[in-house]
Formats: structure tokens, sequence, C-alpha cells
């Protein structure tokens, strides 16, 4: 009697509309997707973006994609229209985009100009999601041109690879406001040879700092250079703190740049507290205990900014 049971659920199973698998739920379609990058330029730290030019290439074999008008790129502010070359690789259909696109970029600039930044590039298909299509990658035919020059940059390293990006809607088209799409990530870390820029740009600072140092050398009775000297180059400090933020996007957090130029006006600060109390000993007739305080004043001082100095760059760099 088991045997006949058995027998019978096995026969139903086979009939059409007795499966428990929903026919509905088919596999999604494997899209072969890879990159070359051409170049990246147009590095713009204060509009938050950079220019990239990259081939892209599809294979596969639903005739519903169209990747020459379902290619979306989340994170980019323009897309130039692409150059298309179609063609069939073992039957399957061959899509090849030139693409050309201003992405967006939020930049790390906490250890400018030592930053190491990240780059990212996420290619998915607007119409069919991760239940219709998903994407396998061309690792080994995924690179960027070797003869790829970003001045002042380095290339670190280059990645390819696929995730599910999730949205908090369905876009009207289901009940349920959830929905996934597949993400072909183009990855590229890049490093700044920053020695050469950090000169340039803290030049300004360093000359501020120095003279304001000059000031301890005139006798604390000389009023005019001894307060002069600190508040010119306070002034100097400010303007070149001015032109580098110039160059920055606005943060909320203190940078390395914030952090040296904090340092140089609390230093000149400390120049002009010591010039006021050699100033107040000279006016008391307390001559050697003036030039006493304005000796090792003006050493501390020195050595205080020096050491803080490296110790913040030091950390930056390595």
């Amino acid at each position: 009697m088991r045997k006949v049971s058995l027998l019978i659920l096995f026969l139903l199973a086979e009939l059409p509309g007795f499966s428990q698998t929903d026919s509905s739920q088919t596999a999604p379609d494997t899209v072969k997707i890879g990159a070359y990058v051409i170049s990246v330029h147009d590095i713009n730290f204060r509009e938050k973006e950079f220019t990239v030019r990259f081939w892209l290439w599809f294979i596969y074999d639903n005739p519903e994609f169209d990747f020459t008008s379902q290619l979306d790129i989340p994170n980019a502010k323009t897309i130039d229209k692409p150059e298309v070359i179609l063609d069939s690789v073992d039957g399957k259909a061959w899509v090849m985009l030139k693409m050309k696109c201003i992405m967006k970029k939020q930049w790390t600039v906490e250890d400018f100009p030592f930053d190491t930044q990240h780059l990212t590039i996420h290619i998915e298909n607007a119409v069919f999601d991760n239940s219709k299509l998903i994407f396998a990658p061309d690792i080994e035919g995924s690179t960027f041109d070797k003869e790829l020059t970003l001045e002042g940059w380095d290339i670190n390293r280059f990645t390819v690879n696929t995730t599910v990006n999730d949205y908090e809607t369905a876009f009207g088209a289901a009940a349920d406001q959830y929905s996934e799409y597949a993400s072909f990530n183009i990855e590229m870390d890049i490093e700044r040879n920053a020695w050469g820029l950090f000169a340039k740009i803290f030049i300004g600072m360093y000359i501020a700092f120095l003279i304001s140092m000059l000031s301890f050398t005139p006798h604390p009775s000389e009023l005019e250079p001894r307060f002069g000297l600190p508040v010119g180059g306070l002034f100097a400090a400010v303007g070149n703190k001015y032109i580098i933020d110039s160059l920055l996007p606005e943060t909320t957090s203190f940078s390395l740049v914030d952090t040296l130029h904090a340092i140089t006006f609390f230093i000149i600060f400390a120049t002009l507290v010591v010039s006021a109390i050699t100033l107040k000993l000279y006016d008391h007739g307390k001559n050697d205990l003036c030039d006493k305080v304005n000796k090792i004043g003006s050493r501390l001082v020195v050595l205080f900014y020096v050491i803080v100095n490296i110790v913040l760059v030091s950390i930056a760099a390595w």
C-alpha cells in the first residue's frame, strides 16, 4: 500500500501545475561584462568630481537586453552619448561601448596633500533587476591603459567586481517598496606624489612663521618690530590658508591643512606673549631676567613648532 501511494504521488508530481516549483521563478540571465579604462583626468576637489573615459563590453543571450539604451551609472554626474560597436561572439550578442563620464566623488582630504583616493564606477541595467539579470565580471580582460598617467598621482590598485545595489523602492512595479539591481564596479586606488605639492602650498605658511620668529632678534624695548613682525606673519599665514581652502571641498572634519595652520596661528600668538612678558620685565628694570625669558621663550617656541610639524607631517605621509 505504501508503494502504491508513493507511485501515485510521483505521477501527480509530473502533472502540469502540480509541481511546487513556480515556472515564473526562472534563473536570471548572466551577462559577461568587462572594462578597459582609457584615462582619468580633470580631478576637481572643489567640485567633487573627476572625468573618466573607458570601454565597456557585454556578452549575453537574452534579446530583451539592450545596453545601448538601458545602461545606468548611478554615481555619474553626466554621461556622454557612447560610441557603440555591435557584433556577436559564439552566437551571443556582443556590445561594446566607449564611455565618457563626469563622476561624483566625495574626496578624502584629511591627509591632504598626502592623500590616497578610491575611485569607483558603478554600472547597472536600468530596466532589469537582480531577478532577471546578473553580471559575471571579465576579470582577466579588464584592466587600464598602462600608459595612463595621472599627473602627480600613482595608480596603486585596479579591480573589477560585482555586487547588488539595494533600493528602498520598487519604482512602482511592485507592492513591496524594495528592489535589487546587479552592479558591476570598476575600482581604482590612486596615491598622490605629495612632497612637491606640499612644498608649494605650505611655503607661504612657513615663511610667515619665520617672519614672526625674526621678532625675537630686536631688543624687547623695540616695540614696532617685536609686535609688528608677528602680526604681519599672522596675516600671511591666514592668506595662505584661504588659498589652500579654495582648492579643497568644504568639510566639517579637521584636516592636516587646518591643523598645521592652527598650530602656526598659536605659535605666532605665543611669540606675541613672549614679547609682552619681556617688555613688562624690561619696564620694571629686570633686564637680566628679560633677556633670559626672551632667550628661553624663543627657543621653546621654535622647538615646539618644528617637532609638532615633523610629527604631524610624518603621520600623514606614512
